[in-house]
């Protein structure tokens, strides 16, 4: 892929996709873990197969679990889904 630049516009809440021979040449997949920062006012992406010790915010977690989730086994994915089905069933019940 040719270092040439690619402009996308931003959707009415931050968002851009980033092109699939970028996400393909980079590693990315559907599902993994991206970090973004903020340097000399350049936003960067990048992979990442682990988040941070100590960060706990919600999106932080949500990245963690759903990507524990891609990994684990058949199984172990329907089990889960079943124990938050009776769970959300559960507090519609109650």
């Amino acid at each position: 892929m040719k270092n040439k630049p690619i402009y996308k516009l931003m959707d009415s809440k931050g968002r851009v996709l980033i092109p699939k021979e970028l996400r393909t040449a980079s590693g990315m997949d559907y599902g993994d873990i991206v970090r973004l920062e903020l340097a000399n006012g350049r936003v960067s992406v990048q992979k990442v197969d682990i988040i941070e010790i100590g960060d706990q915010s919600p999106e932080a977690v949500e990245a963690y679990v759903r990507a524990a989730f891609k990994t684990m086994p058949d199984d172990t994915r329907l089990s889960l889904i079943s124990d938050l089905t009776a769970l959300l069933q559960q507090k519609k019940e109650g």
